[in-house]
């Protein structure tokens, strides 16, 4: 039976549930959060099935987001040092569907570890891409940079270098850095079905961050428009362990 339409759900700063079988775990350490306005038009054609652009005050947005992935885990087992640790370089897009669940839909993600991209593309239909990365923290300046050069599968030539010196702790989060950031599933299309993978962290402490540097053709080569200018937001976070519950059916209903 067609579905009725629900409103968003509101924009919490905390998870609306958590899981208590962890399909995966992980943490995600030192990010740089830059974000673009986007015409929701420009989005729209980029999102699975059954998803729509999420707009705040009329607008949607592009995420190029740069960090560390430290420890990917399997269900209640130990995260994986070596092959569960590495840098990672997304392009995201934001999302609601028709249950009004909110999301985030990768167009691109950059990982410097074969295995793990290979796993992610072949289990999860997840756009990875493997790349040669490297975060380099200079404590004199307060500065980090992200680095990336696409190995596999293409475009060759797809890069990002990011440099962004960290500022002060943010007390009070505006509603957009809110909308930007409180993100608790990720919607992907996984054999022709619209899925919804819920994760749930605690709420994300939050920094300024001046953008220094940022040359990247990420953003284009994941089928978007050209940034106009320079990014609307800048932020950082120094991380938080995060936890993936099972994926749901478009129902709501886990899969089993």
């Amino acid at each position: 039976m067609p579905v009725t339409p629900q409103p968003p759900q509101p924009i919490t700063t905390a998870p609306p549930s958590s899981p208590s079988a962890p399909l995966l775990t992980q943490s995600w350490l030192d990010l740089a959060f830059l974000h673009w306005a986007a015409d929701p038009a420009d989005v729209a054609p980029l999102l699975p099935e059954g998803t729509t652009p999420d707009v705040h005050e009329g607008v949607t947005y592009v995420g190029l987001v740069a960090f560390r992935m430290h420890r990917v885990g399997w269900f209640r087992l130990p995260g994986v040092p070596y092959l569960g640790s590495f840098p990672e370089t997304n392009v995201r897009l934001y999302s609601v569907d028709e249950h009004g669940r909110r999301g985030v839909v990768f167009r691109s993600l950059d990982a410097s570890r074969l295995i793990p991209v290979a796993v992610a593309r072949a289990l999860f239909r997840l756009p990875y891409l493997w790349s040669r990365m490297a975060v380099r923290h200079d404590r004199d300046s307060g500065t980090l940079t992200y680095a990336s050069s696409r190995r596999w599968p293409g475009p060759r030539g797809a890069h990002s270098r990011i440099t962004v010196r960290v500022g002060a702790r943010i007390e009070e989060p505006t509603e957009l850095e809110h909308f930007l950031t409180a993100r608790w599933g990720m919607h992907n299309a996984f054999l022709g079905r619209q899925l919804y993978l819920p994760n749930a962290h605690p709420t994300w402490p939050l920094h300024r961050a001046e953008l220094i540097e940022c040359d990247e053709n990420l953003v284009t080569a994941a089928g978007l428009p050209a940034p106009a200018g320079e990014p609307v937001s800048v932020l950082y976070s120094p991380g938080v362990p995060v936890r993936f519950g099972l994926p749901a059916r478009p129902g709501g209903i886990p899969t089993p």
